[in-house]
């Protein structure tokens, strides 16, 4: 049973409170007892102690936090400079979030604010961020051939999602390897969907909290507006490196003579069969789309989605 399903359970006898509750510096938005919650998650973490840390990524730390045995929860505690949610304006938003319903989406339980500590309360996946299976050399070889195209198809189904089904439509602005989770079975999930829109941003934090380095769309020069296609070029870098095993760096020319398996291949694995090849050739042809200087000319993830589903 997932994280807080079991938790709400147990607590079916405590009152009944309202989705959003507000008394003095305390706020939240969650589909359980907030107040509840929130100090049980500064006991589970002992006021968030680094001991529980699993990792520092955009706007956040996250932690790691257990409520009852075997009922774990992830922890995004908003840095002291992000912690400015616009509440009244962020209600209806906030809540959608937390009924997205997709399996290569992070669940999102809710947000608690106070005073001292404002957080994002999600779904714990197990085999933690993309990112720090591909920097390591061990756990990289875990991922065979055909677990990478299968991550890059859950990327791309979960992008689809959020353009393209919900609505208004997400834009997530910082796909990275380090906000795509792995579950038990190794199947993808972007984590940190949609909650960077909900932050006041000036101009000295936008970028910040809008990209993360190397993984920024080029228009992002000339222009402040992010679109789907920002995301797309965001998922181009993702998936070339998930067969490469590690990011590009200054990109090469990513003609289609360069950008072929024998080239850019993660040589900690071995090499595909003939059926898995294929697969992972379009994976690169498409990452090279995704990589267009031109927004207009990329692909819609709708798209990109659709190929890789008839692979």
């Amino acid at each position: 049973m997932c994280g807080l399903i079991a938790y709400r359970k147990q607590k079916k006898n405590s009152p009944q409170k309202p989705l959003e509750e507000e008394s003095g510096d305390y706020f939240s938005i969650t589909s359980f007892d907030g107040k509840v919650v929130y100090d049980d998650i500064l006991k589970a973490t002992n006021d968030f102690d680094e001991a529980y840390c699993i990792g520092i990524r955009g706007y956040g730390t996250v932690y790691k936090a257990e409520l009852q045995p075997n009922n774990l929860v992830a922890v995004k505690k908003l840095h002291s400079s992000f912690e400015n949610v616009d509440h009244n304006g962020s209600l209806n938003e906030i809540r959608a979030l937390t009924n997205i319903r997709h399996r290569n989406i992070v669940k999102l339980y809710g947000y608690c604010s106070h005073a001292r500590h404002s957080f994002f309360i999600y779904e714990y996946l197990e085999k933690g961020s993309l990112g720090s299976i591909l920097r390591s050399d061990v756990l990289a070889k875990e991922l065979d051939w055909l677990k990478r195209v299968n991550i890059v198809k859950g990327i791309a189904n979960g992008l689809a999602y959020m353009h393209h089904d919900c609505s208004p439509p997400i834009i997530h602005r910082d796909i990275s390897i380090a906000n795509i989770l792995l579950d038990s079975d190794y199947e993808a999930q972007i984590s940190d969907f949609g909650t960077s829109k909900l932050l006041k941003l000036d101009s000295s934090n936008w970028t910040a909290i809008a990209g993360t380095y190397g993984y920024i769309a080029p228009e992002l020069a000339y222009t402040m507006v992010a679109t789907e296609k920002y995301d797309v070029y965001s998922f181009g870098i993702v998936a070339l490196e998930v067969i490469m095993g590690k990011h590009p760096g200054e990109l090469p020319t990513l003609s289609a003579d360069y950008l072929v398996l024998a080239n850019v291949r993660d040589s900690r694995i071995p090499l595909p069969s003939q059926q898995v090849e294929k697969q992972v050739n379009l994976v690169l042809n498409l990452s090279r789309a995704c990589l267009n200087s031109n927004p207009q000319e990329r692909p819609t993830m709708r798209q990109v989605s659709n190929l890789l589903m008839k692979a």
